[in-house]
């Protein structure tokens, strides 16, 4: 396992979880994620990401949701969960993330090449 891989997993791990309205993907437009994420997601076509993107949306979002929930990217994990990415719909969980994780995860991106999804 890789450096990156190790952190990204301690990350993830760190953001606190809350369920989302249903049907609801205000959130799932075009973010940017690690190349170590990108590996564990399953490549779309040129054609699919050109489309996504006129759309303002992730290639990744399907019918029913998002298509790779479990292996989503962790810009996508934060949403709701700090000020910085509030929900449009205003769901958040519980508690929300400790600022120092936050920060952590903030410079995480800052330090990490990252990708258009």
């Amino acid at each position: 396992m890789t450096p990156n891989a190790d952190k990204i997993r301690h990350l993830r791990s760190q953001i606190p979880v809350f369920a989302c309205k249903p049907g609801c993907h205000d959130c799932c437009g075009p973010v940017l994620a690690s190349t170590e994420e990108m590996a564990r997601l399953p490549r779309k076509s040129r054609q699919a990401r050109e489309a996504a993107l006129t759309d303002l949306r992730c290639p990744h979002l399907g019918e029913n949701g998002c298509t790779v929930y479990h292996e989503r990217p962790l810009v996508c994990r934060l949403f709701g969960t700090t000020p910085r990415l509030a929900c449009p719909n205003g769901c958040k969980p519980a508690a929300p993330i400790d600022p120092a994780v936050a920060q952590e995860i903030f410079l995480f991106f800052k330090e990490t090449r990252h990708v258009l999804v």
